[in-house]
């Protein structure tokens, strides 16, 4: 049993959220991008959550879901997990709650980007699906890359099974 909670994230959360946004990357999002972000929840476009353990955010992940002609599409904006608390299960949830929060919204493929070098991130998102797609050259700081993964298994049926993933977003042991 986890000691952390998924839920909906709120104005009271960005302080903890940008906390870990800083530590994370040198050029990191602002409070008025985050509070953008959250003014658009309400019109269904955005959905962000934090990983919550009593008062302490412990990580956070946005969604974004785009209507298309084929099938919505979804795009990770962001998931993070504090240093302290990484390698314990919390970004895998994150992305189980995801997973069904754009399988709800109709969304049959999805999309993120991921640092070149960040290796236990490319195997979580592997375990959820993603296969490379490409590269945005130097979209991190200091010229880093972004590997740019795609899923398109989303929509299928038996994709939370194979994910792993129960129908309320939580990780199963496999």
């Amino acid at each position: 049993m986890s000691d952390w909670v998924i839920e909906t994230m709120r104005r009271r959360h960005l302080r903890r959220v940008l906390d870990i946004e800083s530590v994370t990357y040198e050029r990191h999002w602002s409070r008025t991008v985050f509070e953008d972000e959250l003014a658009q929840v309400a019109s269904g476009g955005r959905h962000y959550v934090v990983a919550r353990s009593g008062r302490r955010v412990l990580g956070y992940a946005g969604l974004w879901v785009i209507d298309s002609p084929t099938g919505a599409q979804a795009h990770v904006t962001n998931i993070v997990v504090a240093d302290t608390e990484r390698r314990r299960g919390i970004g895998a949830a994150l992305m189980g709650h995801l997973a069904v929060e754009a399988r709800r919204r109709g969304a049959v493929a999805w999309t993120l980007e991921v640092r070149a070098s960040a290796t236990p991130a490319h195997e979580m998102y592997r375990r959820f699906g993603f296969s490379p797609a490409g590269v945005r050259k130097g979209y991190y700081e200091r010229g880093e890359d972004a590997l740019v993964m795609w899923c398109h298994e989303l929509g299928d049926d038996d994709y939370l099974e194979r994910c792993g993933i129960g129908a309320a977003g939580e990780r199963r042991a496999q």
